[in-house]
């Protein structure tokens, strides 16, 4: 098979492909095959009708469509590999060349072209060098205390308040709303609490100073229902008002709340708690500052083709392909997101970076997770759907952004050196990860050649008799 590549554009390339006949051949006797199985002939059991019976039956064109069909994307990936393109999106192909018809013959070659948008090719500014300042880990007495509000806030309970309502009260309301005096959606006996903004807009602002016993009316537009995005005029009344009261921070609270005795402990683990928080998300700021820093440094052509196939499939599955407004800002986030993505493709490619076995299984049980969905289930499912290579690419870029933050030099305000190890690995514990996958992959290895060998082995006398 030959094959050519064209650079139509940064990201668009056009292959051109010409396989000969003997490689088509196989592609040929399976259509055989295949048509034998589905057509009834006189005289012959399905799956056994002679090609020549099949030729006048049912035409030597439709065989070579079908082998063409059959075989195109094969060859279309074989020439992607040969010269080494990254496809983003898929193939525009068009058929320029069909064998002859006459079976028995060299009856020529089968040519196409596809014309594609591939990942660019770009250069990654150079990581030496590079610094990058975080944010200070310095836990604060306001902090500890924040937490241990918010533990007590877990333990308070509620009690009902004879005065308007304040931020932070609960209320429990009745909510009635109208569009042009026709009552549109109502509910009763709803508990919410102020400033939690998980309602409507403007919610907040009209319970805010009502009593217990009091309506008022506010408009607003409409969250959900057929009427969503509509203004209405909503009356709401607050039928209870409700405070939390807090349980003292004490010794006994501690023993309540936690496995420490006295509250003095409580604190102290608090504020260790507070501590690694902070670390942990300087972890995450020191990412974030990489990736904006190799964004700023790179020039990026994105092919619009892949984005405008993704905004259209994220607005078919809303239903809003009319939306123009929506539109241009599902364009911006998916062209941001491509524009991610070809850089740490890149990346990960120039680190050589590799995914363990083992790195790719935590992904996915932590996948699982956050789709509430059993591992193995999840797993399975996938892999059925085809999207394991997706998975792994994933997780290369995030292993290549790790890797990279060790290349750089992080510090805080003060300009000391901030260890980030313990989130981001070391060179030394991947060397040994991928030594430990080796051997296990070797023991594998040993132990089928071993069975295999056993299994080939002749069967001594006395194993006979046995």
């Amino acid at each position: 098979m030959k094959s050519a590549v064209e650079t139509l554009e940064p990201t668009k390339v056009k292959l051109t492909v010409e396989v000969t006949y003997d490689e088509l051949k196989p592609s040929i006797d399976h259509a055989y095959q295949h048509i034998a199985e589905q057509v009834n002939v006189p005289g012959f059991r399905k799956g056994k009708v002679p090609p020549r019976i099949i030729d006048q039956r049912v035409g030597r064109p439709a065989v070579i469509e079908h082998a063409v069909n059959e075989g195109l994307s094969g060859f279309y990936a074989e020439a992607v590999r040969e010269n080494k393109l990254r496809p983003l999106g898929q193939p525009e192909v068009e058929v320029t060349k069909v064998p002859g018809l006459v079976p028995g013959e060299d009856a020529g070659e089968l040519h196409f072209t596809a014309e594609v948008e591939v990942r660019p090719e770009i250069t990654v500014p150079a990581l030496d060098g590079l610094t990058l300042t975080v944010d200070d880990v310095e836990v604060s007495d306001e902090d500890v205390q924040g937490r241990l509000d918010a533990l007590r806030e877990r333990f308070g309970t509620l009690v009902g308040v004879d005065r308007p309502a304040a931020e932070g009260d609960f209320v429990v309301l009745d909510l009635t709303a109208s569009i042009d005096g026709e009552e549109v959606d109502s509910v009763s006996g709803v508990s919410y609490q102020i400033g939690s903004g998980n309602m409507l807009e403007g919610l907040d602002e009209a319970l805010t100073g009502l009593s217990a016993g009091e309506t008022t009316t506010f408009e607003t537009a409409l969250a959900g229902g057929e009427r969503a995005g509509e203004q209405a005029q909503v009356s709401v009344t607050a039928t209870t008002v409700k405070e939390r009261q807090l349980p003292d921070a004490d010794d006994d609270f501690a023993q309540l709340a936690s496995e420490f005795d006295t509250l003095e402990e409580l604190t102290a683990d608090l504020r260790e708690q507070a501590g690694r928080i902070k670390a942990s998300n300087q972890a995450v700021q020191a990412r974030d500052l990489l990736l904006e820093k190799l964004l700023e440094g790179t020039e990026i052509p994105v092919p619009q083709g892949v984005i405008d196939a993704e905004v259209h499939r994220h607005l078919e599955g809303e239903g809003r392909l009319e939306d123009d407004e929506h539109r241009t800002e599902v364009g911006e986030q998916a062209t941001t997101a491509l524009r991610n993505q070809i850089l740490l493709d890149t990346l990960a490619e120039q680190l050589e970076i590799k995914i363990s076995q083992q790195e790719l299984l935590d992904y996915l049980v932590s996948a699982s997770r956050q789709y509430g969905m059993d591992p193995n289930t999840f797993i399975q499912t996938v892999d059925q759907q085809g999207q394991i290579p997706a998975m792994v690419a994933e997780v290369a870029r995030s292993k290549a952004l790790a890797v990279a933050l060790r290349r750089v030099a992080v510090v805080d305000g003060a300009g000391a050196a901030v260890d980030l190890s313990e989130y981001i690995g070391t060179d030394e514990e991947d060397a040994a990860a991928d030594a430990a996958e080796a051997v296990a992959e070797q023991g594998a290895t040993d132990a089928a050649t071993d069975i295999s060998a056993l299994s080939d082995a002749p069967v001594e006398a006395e194993d006979a008799k046995a």
